[in-house]
């Protein structure tokens, strides 16, 4: 999709059947599909009577084993393969532009989060590859200028700050790919990605509480020039509460079809009341698409099924059947480099052949079965449970998020602290009021008001019942950015989060146009402890 319109904000019974008998076989531990970082050759894809399954078959194993193969596969979290060894992705610390690689620790296992630790520790790290796992060499870089320039050198997109997006999978600890406005993945010279009107599937699991209405936080299948070559010429899962080319029911955010000049979420072009508004923490979205058909799916990837919102034949808009694919993979961005939009990816791929239901709701059980949660095991954040909110930036470890009257600052506080002052640091955890999968916080001493932002700047403020208070008092934790505590941010400006800044405290991107925005202590300023709440 690209900004044109919106430059302010940014032999078949048979195949089946052993296509599904093969899918069987692999999750009971019996026929399976590629082993190691290599997928099955183009033209060769897995099913029944292929080599032996891992003791535990992982997504592509599945894939692999309904007929069905990944030709890309990305995650920074775990592997896609049940044989995969190989690295998940790189990065690059500012101090000395030194690179490293990021593996799993074992095979088939999750991400080795110790070694970026240790890699970026006393410095800042970007993601500078996402790897594929399949062995077709799609790896993700940064993206290139196209129909749109990027913000870096040469007009190149940002990449990733490699820790703004910490996670635990499996009990392990993890980082996602976090999609700020201008930061943005590529491969314009793939191997083995469908396209013309060839089948495909896709999948990625997201921040279901992390997006905006910039264009377009998508990933899948996009130009190779990285410009607007007209409809049709993508298929992309794209999340986000755009509503300039289509939308779904509710206020968003939706899973959508990105096919170029249309995020479609149904045959019609603009409204289709089949698609919902979807935001659990965890998201599984699915795009498939084959001749005349495809399909939107989606559901929670820490617990449940898929549900399906739509499927049937292609839009009923001209240029869309026949589709005109070209093959190119992109994450975070449109198709002609637009970039303003905002996300959080763990891990999707996309596959050869279009995959059956079946098989997909096999990878959302293992996607479930992963073990994706945002706990770290630093203190209760329990909704009904009392806490204070400790800083972590070493100026300031005896200081807590208080109350003084309308006003929230950061202040010192401790035994000998006046009553007032212990009851003004102490907050009520409640599920989100925007969204009950995040947190609101009620001031203990003046039941009813809550901390929510406003002009960036945290207040006490009374519940009025309205969508924009909700929104403006919910907070979604992630684990602390320091490796502390919790890191909060803001719900309805997700690139924001719970900062203190000379004593007062605000919701602040990390190097905005804001004073507090300031980069220097970002992940210290960021990071707050749970303690025993003062009163």
């Amino acid at each position: 999709m690209s900004l044109l319109l919106s430059r302010a904000r940014r032999g078949k019974t048979f195949a089946v059947l052993a296509s599904g008998l093969a899918l069987t076989a692999a999750l009971f531990g019996g026929q399976a599909a590629a082993t190691g970082a290599g997928a099955p050759s183009a033209g060769h894809p897995a099913g029944a009577g292929t080599a032996p399954a891992a003791a535990s078959a992982q997504p592509c194993d599945l894939y692999a084993a309904g007929g069905t193969p990944c030709a890309a596969a990305h995650s920074t979290t775990r592997a896609l393969y049940a044989s995969y060894n190989g690295p998940l992705y790189q990065v690059r610390r500012t101090s000395d532009n030194t690179i490293r690689d990021i593996g799993v620790l074992s095979t088939g296992g999750y991400a080795n989060a110790a070694a970026q630790d240790a890699f970026c520790a006393g410095t800042t790290c970007l993601i500078t590859v996402i790897y594929d796992q399949s062995g077709r060499g799609n790896h993700l870089t940064q993206a290139p200028p196209g129909g749109f320039s990027g913000p870096a050198a040469g007009g190149y997109d940002n990449l990733a700050d490699a820790t703004a997006a910490p996670v635990t999978v499996g009990g392990h600890k993890a980082y996602g790919v976090f999609v700020a406005p201008g930061t943005g993945y590529r491969n314009n010279h793939t191997n083995g990605i469908a396209t013309g009107d060839q089948p495909e599937g896709m999948y990625a699991v997201l921040d279901g509480t992390h997006y905006n209405g910039g264009c377009c936080f998508d990933y899948g299948n996009a130009e190779t020039n990285s410009r607007d070559n007209g409809n049709g010429t993508m298929e992309a899962i794209y999340f986000g509460n755009i509503k300039v080319w289509g939308y779904g029911t509710g206020n968003g955010p939706w899973v959508m079809a990105d096919l170029e000049n249309g995020l479609f979420s149904g045959i019609n072009a603009g409204y289709n009341a089949g698609d919902p508004s979807v935001n659990p923490r965890f998201l599984t979205a699915v795009v498939k698409g084959e001749p005349n058909h495809w399909a939107i799916r989606a559901g929670n990837a820490q617990s449940g099924g898929l549900s399906t919102y739509y499927n049937g034949p292609r839009p009923n808009v001209s240029g869309y059947n026949p589709m005109k694919k070209e093959g190119a993979i992109i994450l975070g961005i449109g198709g002609d480099n637009s970039h303003g939009a905002a996300g959080t990816f763990y891990e999707g791929v996309m596959t050869s052949g279009y995959p059956s239901d079946a098989t997909e709701n096999a990878v959302q059980a293992n996607i479930d079965a992963a073990g994706y949660t945002t706990s770290t095991g630093a203190g209760g954040l329990t909704p009904g449970s009392r806490v204070s909110l400790r800083a972590t930036t070493a100026c300031c470890t005896a200081d807590y998020i208080v109350h003084d009257d309308a006003d929230v600052v950061i202040a010192p506080v401790s035994a000998s602290s006046s009553s007032t002052t212990k009851a003004a640091a102490t907050w009520t955890v409640r599920a989100g009021l925007a969204n009950s999968s995040c947190l609101s916080f009620e001031s203990t001493d003046r039941p009813g008001q809550y901390l929510r932002h406003s002009d960036f700047r945290l207040h006490l403020g009374t519940g009025d019942g309205t969508s924009q208070f909700a929104q403006d008092a919910t907070f979604c934790p992630e684990a602390g950015h320091n490796g502390q505590g919790y890191s909060l941010r803001s719900v309805n400006y997700p690139s924001d989060y719970v900062r203190h800044f000379n004593y007062a405290v605000y919701i602040a991107g990390q190097g905005g146009s804001h004073t507090w925005d300031s980069a220097t202590s970002f992940t210290d300023d960021t990071s707050w402890a749970v303690g025993q709440p003062w009163a």
